[in-house]
């Protein structure tokens, strides 16, 4: 039986380098420090903004469903576009993509952190307490963090890491990052996340992706070894 290839493989290391990102960005505190430059005591300007909530909330999360139902089509039949994958790598898109966004899912709905616009700051009545310290309720909502809403971006991650061509993986990377990205500074410039969410949502998507991939290798790798085994292993001896 193979072993599972995640060791001899850089992904792993390059998400333990978004740790030394995200982390520092956290001890310093800059997740308030930005909120306080956005809003103020009556709230975030900026959060019925059109462009924002109706173009870059609404109109990117409609345009991820549509691509998720395009994958969930595409795992069992050869859709324009994904013709040059065999049907292993569409399932495995798929399969990556749906663990990304339950796994986000699932962590906001145990989250007792609550969005910016929630803080007393902000006119809300919550206090603000930093997401990693577990068991501590600020006293509003919760349920805000990871950002749920990146993830429908971010989680595409998995798309990229089943391209096997090394140019063609590059660009769907750039388009996956700048999906996230937009989708995550629009809900920090509403107010509705803070930027650690979408640090830590982009990190939670990439480890997903990468495991995910590695898992899916083995077992293709797997599959084949056993096709080349003999039927009756008796009769080989």
């Amino acid at each position: 039986m193979p072993a599972l290839p995640i060791t001899r493989h850089p992904p792993l290391h390059i998400a333990a380098a978004g740790l030394l990102l995200i982390l520092p960005w956290e001890l310093s505190g800059g997740d308030l420090w930005l909120m306080l430059q956005i809003g103020s005591a009556q709230g975030f300007a900026l959060r019925e903004q059109w462009w924002l909530r109706v173009l870059l909330h609404e109109g990117l999360r409609g345009l991820a469903t549509i691509a998720y139902l395009y994958l969930l089509i595409g795992a069992g039949f050869a859709l324009p576009g994904l013709r040059t994958f065999t049907r292993a790598q569409r399932i495995e898109m798929f399969c990556g993509v749906s663990l990304s966004l339950l796994l986000v899912s699932c962590l906001k709905s145990l989250s007792l952190t609550s969005c910016p616009w929630d803080l007393a700051k902000f006119g809300g009545v919550a206090s603000y307490v930093p997401h990693w310290l577990p068991g501590v309720s600020d006293g509003g909502a919760g349920r805000c963090f990871p950002s749920g809403h990146a993830s429908a971006g971010f989680a595409f991650f998995s798309v990229a890491a089943a391209v096997s061509t090394p140019a063609r993986r590059r660009r769907v990377l750039i388009v996956v990052l700048l999906f996230g990205v937009l989708c995550g500074v629009a809900q920090v410039l509403r107010g509705a996340h803070y930027p650690s969410h979408v640090l830590w949502t982009a990190w939670l998507c990439g480890v997903v992706a990468t495991l995910n991939h590695h898992l899916a290798t083995w077992l293709q790798n797997f599959r084949e070894q056993s096709k080349t085994l003999p039927a009756n292993p008796a009769k080989s001896i």
